[in-house]
């Protein structure tokens, strides 16, 4: 299994990675300087990409290597997959080797000795690098080879243009040779002190098909979780926590680009998880107090992002009748907001800060750090089988849901909040522990859950929409003159009475507390 954590840098900050001081002290002999040539194969329908593998044949002073890297996982841009490797004669890849070399069990075993998929592999991308590695050993005995890669990605593949397409390179690979994965984190934060770095999330080969396929971003959602009833509660836990931040890094890329809506939605949500596994833990470990701020730094960034599309593309967009026309008056200016809100989103995510957060929380996770703040208790429970604390999480996150919704029939809008976060939090928990439970139980229990949420989550857009309309001509006064900020003003009155209207029909029609009964009728999985 190959651990390495990828890092970009720009083209121009390169000098300053070769004198950082930790090289100077670290690496094993002198560094290696290598030109570097790689052919990556696969089917015209890219069916090795599709199975998560990627299959390349490098050329290296004089030397044919073939190498194939399929499954695993990214992770806060912690890269762990399973690796093959040889030599070969030439260009062309060697099948049978790495049919030899394959364990049984590996599915891209199957999928290889197809003759379909054998006959059709052909030349896909190419890279060509120059490439520096260090041999670095740390004080605690760790080897960890440090590359730094700087070059161009090809395809052949016809542009819209008629041209061959091309995406430059300039990044650093952290891979663990020997001892432990938290060693990577260390060695990334040293340097990023000096040089500004940003997390990688895609691998050479998953950009070289992005560029080969022309694949636009899209959003990624939370991968199934599958937890086995051996785990530990520690173990547990750090498969959850991993879960969720390769939602947040999966989206990575989207928020950067400044536009999407979805992948600031995702990775909003993968950071919501994370906070609630945070949160469901914490009887037993605590992150950090610097890191607990870091995030909500970034939730906050993610947060206004999310709020603004919200109203714009959903809130305002849904209004009818006489509310349309004063709606349609405010979403040019909503989306204006949207769209400043996605800049500094994009601007937090590509920031050394978020870069030192995501390996601060990966080095947390990898090192295990909580142990040394735990108590002889503590250290006992997280040692323990999983399955009894996830059946008392969800009977514990039940009980104040349903404790608080004792007040949903005349709750206030800031009842009816808690009511929401602790569904919320509800369907979180028992969408981390679903595997350890019989799927029958699961699916309507979350969707019962998930329908409340619907309508509770309807009447706090009105809220959020309420206090952004207020802002929204305070917020324009900038870019408008006095007439189209005092037409703002009345536009917005309107259209917040409207909603307050709807929201109070909506919590009076029978909706919500269907919604309501039906999940008080629902059986607790566990």
């Amino acid at each position: 299994m190959e651990i390495e954590l990828k890092l970009l840098l720009a083209p121009q900050d390169a000098p300053r990675l070769r004198a950082h001081p930790l090289l100077a002290q670290s690496t094993q002999g002198a560094p290696q300087l290598l030109r570097m040539h790689d052919i990556y194969v696969d089917t015209p329908d890219l069916q090795l990409c599709r199975h998560q593998a990627g299959l390349r044949v490098r050329q290296v002073d004089g030397r044919w290597v073939q190498t194939l890297k399929a499954g695993g996982t990214v992770s806060g841009g912690l890269h762990s997959r399973h690796e093959w490797e040889g030599e070969v004669p030439g260009p062309q890849p060697d099948l049978a080797a790495l049919d030899a070399a394959i364990g049984r069990k590996q599915p891209i075993r199957a999928l290889l000795r197809q003759d379909a998929i054998r006959d059709a592999l052909r030349p896909v991308f190419t890279t060509r690098m120059e490439r520096t590695v260090w041999q670095l050993r740390t004080p605690q005995g760790d080897e960890i080879e440090c590359v730094l890669d700087q070059g161009v990605i090809e395809s052949g593949a016809d542009g819209a243009d008629g041209g061959a397409r091309s995406v430059p390179v300039s990044e650093i690979e952290l891979e663990l040779k020997q001892g432990q994965a938290s060693s990577l984190f260390d060695v990334a934060l040293s340097l990023l002190r000096d040089v500004p770095l940003q997390l990688g999330h895609m691998s050479k080969a998953e950009r070289g098909y992005r560029l080969a396929a022309s694949h636009p971003l899209q959003a990624v959602k939370a991968q199934p979780l599958r937890l086995d009833d051996g785990m530990t509660v520690q173990q547990a836990f750090v498969a959850i926590c991993g879960n969720c931040l390769e939602q947040v890094s999966g989206n990575q890329d989207g928020v950067a680009a400044g536009e999407d809506v979805e992948s600031v939605h995702q990775m909003r949500v993968g950071l919501r998880r994370l906070r609630s596994a945070l949160g469901m833990f914490k009887s037993l470990l605590a992150l950090p107090d610097a890191l607990t701020g870091e995030l909500a730094w970034l939730g906050g960034a993610l947060g206004e992002a999310r709020d603004w599309d919200v109203l714009a593309g959903n809130t305002l967009a849904q209004l009818d009748g006489e509310a349309a026309t004063d709606a349609a008056a405010l979403a040019g200016a909503a989306h204006a907001q949207a769209r400043l809100k996605h800049v500094q989103a994009a601007q937090a995510v590509t920031s050394a800060r978020y870069t030192a957060c995501m390996l601060g929380l990966q080095r947390w996770l990898q090192a295990r750090a909580w142990r040394d703040n735990c108590s002889a208790r503590q250290l006992r429970r997280l040692d323990a089988r999983v399955s009894p604390f996830a059946r008392a999480t969800l009977r514990k996150d039940q009980r104040r849901l349903m404790q608080r919704g004792k007040r949903l029939p005349h709750a206030t809008p800031q009842q009816r909040h808690r009511v929401r976060i602790a569904a919320k939090k509800t369907r979180y928990a028992t969408e981390f522990f679903a595997s350890l439970f019989a799927g029958r139980a699961v699916k309507p229990y979350v969707g019962r859950l998930s329908a409340l949420q619907d309508e509770l989550g309807w009447l706090n857009d009105v809220q959020v929409a309420d206090r952004l309309l207020r802002q929204l001509p305070e917020v324009q006064a900038d870019q408008a003159d006095q007439a189209v900020q005092d037409g703002l003003r009345l536009h917005a009155a309107f259209v917040r009475g409207y909603l307050a209207a709807r929201a109070q029909a909506q919590g009076s029609d029978g909706r919500m507390h269907k919604a309501w009964r039906r999940f008080k009728a629902a059986r607790l999985p566990a």
